[in-house]
């Protein structure tokens, strides 16, 4: 299907077809072709997405998957009554798992430079309010559910632990907004091209592919939380070796002001492992859905003594200088 698209509308006779991740690709000589659906983009974003994608590209980066255009030189094409974009990777090289925190910070650096306004995948100033609305969607569902006996085991595991995650996340957006209101940006803390949720396999599995579908421009320090997170969640018994490389690896381009290290450790105090695992838990299709996220929440109320060490620790554990940045720290927390 894909093949047949790239011959009729672009004239590019693709040698095979893969799976890359969750895309369709197609391969000619050397060059990686991704069929990405688009419905939900509008062309406003597609324009910003589609000019980050350029620019990071010119500014030096060789991984970057730029859109491929019509003739008529539009970002997206409607095909079988759906509507698509061709991203294009020119240089394929295999993923190497090495010096990531270097890699992440030259991104964020080439991304640092974008003159034009962004508006539509822009986030910067918004974690509050998202939060906050966040906060109060569950806090809704919480009030409406306490006088009901609990259904089964994951309604019961909510009702109890709500209180103390609902403290998490004001702690979290007190700390945030006490940092917007003592502290002052420096120049490494203005926007750049950040993703939605950094994990380990968001630049590609096998191949290093920086999809641009993947990006929002935001402060950098969300990229930091959000890879720290999943790093700490995927194992909180051997995270600290690679963790402490991929801070030292990232500082060695350019090292975090209090503004950054301030907003990294908002951002990680916020909850968003338990908020996501509540709200995928009451939009899950199947009962099998519903049982592995049970599992999962019960490992998070589980792990909740060693995630609140992990929080107390973590200034100490990543060497950052407190007392000279004059970084508060939150002492409810233990260490």
């Amino acid at each position: 299907m894909f093949r047949k698209l790239l011959k009729e509308q672009f004239g590019i006779e693709a040698e095979d077809t893969i799976r890359i991740g969750k895309y369709d690709a197609c391969r000619k000589q050397g060059h990686l072709y991704l069929l990405v659906p688009a419905g939900h983009t509008d062309e406003e974003e597609l324009d910003e997405l589609d000019r980050m994608a350029e620019h990071l590209s010119n500014s030096g980066d060789r991984n970057i998957s730029t859109f491929l255009k019509t003739k008529e030189g539009k970002q997206s094409i409607d095909w079988n009554d759906s509507r698509f974009c061709i991203l294009v990777n020119r240089h394929t090289m295999s993923r190497k798992q090495n010096q990531f925190g270097r890699k992440l910070a030259k991104f964020h650096y080439r991304g640092r430079s974008i003159s034009f306004p962004v508006k539509k995948t822009s986030r910067i100033g918004q974690w509050k309010q998202l939060w906050e609305q966040r906060l109060d969607q569950m806090e809704k569902v919480w009030n409406e559910m306490l006088f009901q006996k609990p259904e089964n085991d994951f309604e019961r595991m909510f009702l109890e632990s709500f209180p103390y995650y609902m403290g998490l996340a004001e702690n979290s957006i007190q700390y945030l907004v006490d940092t917007e209101l003592d502290d002052e940006p420096g120049m490494a803390d203005s926007g750049t091209v950040c993703h939605i949720r950094l994990t380990s396999s968001t630049w590609g599995d096998n191949y290093y592919m920086k999809n641009p579908f993947d990006w929002v421009f935001d402060h950098s320090s969300r990229d930091l939380a959000e890879w720290t997170r999943e790093k700490y969640f995927r194992n909180i018994k051997t995270y600290q070796p690679e963790l402490r490389r991929f801070l030292s690896e990232y500082q060695s381009v350019g090292g975090l002001s209090s503004f950054s290290w301030r907003l990294y450790y908002a951002r990680l105090l916020f909850p968003l492992h338990y908020f996501e695992t509540v709200e995928s838990y009451y939009g899950a299709d199947s009962e099998q859905q519903k049982l592995v996220l049970q599992e999962r929440l019960q490992k998070y109320l589980w792990q909740s003594d060693d995630h609140e060490r992990f929080l107390g620790g973590f200034f100490e554990f990543a060497e950052v200088p407190i007392k000279k940045l004059r970084i508060p720290l939150v002492n409810w927390i233990k260490s």
